[in-house]
């Protein structure tokens, strides 16, 4: 298969940014496959769902970074499981971890959020795992459009588990106000399931008009991505994308 271009600032300024999505099940499964994954898929950016937010949390999360040659940006415990792990390629500008609205008798969820500077070009980065219940998780992607807004710049991307299938409504109302990354520019395989389970699409990676997709998709056959890696690493696959990020802010926005 053929890979996503390379990281790599423009001559005009525009920065090519590669984003990884994953979630990775708090590290229960084989770490050392884990990190392997992500090292080959040479990200950028990381969006992490299920990240470990208990006992000793934070050391877990620098142990993942560490072994997959990436910093700890923002979440983990502190978002209720989305985290943001970065090359040393991004410039951190600022970070928040957000709570959202707790129904009783579900999971507390939570966004981690920051804008990271490639040279000029500034990229708003939003991780998230949404409710396994419609109601809750209708809610969860109104507030996840309005927090993207607040970021306060005219380029960012989304990347999480969204427990939803493109013919969902919460899916339907992310992809009616940003770019599905897949439906955009399909790259690799579509489905984010694990190998061998039912084939659903519930990851996902999108992005605000005026980025440009270069591809995305799950990174099956990239080189260095082992199929064994794949299936021992966590149960979700890893959603790939390459995107093309302008420096100057569309005209009339003062971000």
């Amino acid at each position: 298969m053929q890979d996503l271009p390379e990281s790599v600032t423009e001559p005009d300024g525009c920065a090519v940014v590669r984003v990884l999505s994953y979630n990775i099940r708090s590290m229960r499964d084989d770490e050392a496959a884990l990190a392997r994954v992500i090292r080959a898929c040479r990200p950028d950016v990381v969006c992490v769902q299920e990240a470990p937010r208990f006992f000793r949390w934070r050391k877990a999360a620098a142990r993942l970074a560490h072994a997959s040659g990436l910093v700890y940006v923002a979440g983990g415990a502190t978002a209720s499981g989305p985290m943001i792990l970065s090359s040393l390629r991004a410039h951190v500008e600022r970070t928040e971890d957000i709570l959202l609205p707790r129904t009783p008798g579900l999971h507390q969820r939570g966004f981690s959020t920051a804008v990271l500077r490639f040279g000029g070009a500034r990229l708003g980065v939003l991780s998230c795992h949404l409710s396994v219940n419609d109601r809750e998780r209708y809610g969860q992607g109104r507030l996840l459009l309005d927090r993207l807004s607040a970021l306060g710049v005219p380029y960012a991307m989304v990347g999480g588990d969204f427990n939803d299938r493109p013919d969902g409504r919460t899916f339907g109302l992310l992809a009616s106000a940003l770019q599905d990354g897949w439906a955009t520019k399909p790259w690799g395989r579509e489905h984010t399931t694990r190998l061998g389970d039912p084939l659903q699409r519930i990851d996902a990676i999108f992005a605000t008009r005026g980025v440009e997709v270069l591809g995305c998709g799950v990174p099956m056959g990239l080189h260095g991505v082992v199929e064994h890696d794949l299936r021992t690493a966590t149960d979700h696959l890893p959603v790939l994308a390459a995107l093309r990020v302008p420096v100057n802010s569309p005209a009339g926005n003062g971000a």
